[in-house]
């Protein structure tokens, strides 16, 4: 089963301590090592992209920056055995935030990928 993971949080003021990203760095190889993880990046603010909504009939986009408060930061997507396998990898990223990073806040939306099987 495939599910998509997305860290949703507020801007940050400052940058993500380097033994942060170090640490995601880890997380992330042993992930991919392991042939959980398919691929991950960060997205840009959703002040450079768009949103495209079809209401009534009507087609409409908006340029960001949207009215939402957290920003989608970032995506992973994995292959995993079950949802619960999926949240243990959402959970042990949020863990590593906690740790090295105090006082940040976001969280992780996990998503089973729509297969037709």
């Amino acid at each position: 089963m495939r599910y998509m993971i997305l860290l949703n949080a507020e801007p940050p003021a400052t940058p993500p301590p380097a033994e942060l990203m170090e640490a995601i760095m880890k997380l992330g190889e042993e992930a991919t090592r392991s042939g959980a993880l398919l691929d991950t990046a960060g997205l840009m603010p959703s002040a450079a992209g768009a949103r495209v909504q079809l209401s009534a009939g009507k087609l409409s986009v908006t340029d960001g920056p949207f009215a939402e408060a957290k920003e989608m930061i970032s995506y992973a997507l994995y292959q995993v055995r079950s949802k619960e396998e999926a949240v243990q990898w959402a959970s042990r990223f949020l863990n590593l935030h906690h740790e090295f990073w105090p006082g940040w806040e976001g969280e992780a939306t996990v998503l089973r990928v729509f297969d037709p099987a």
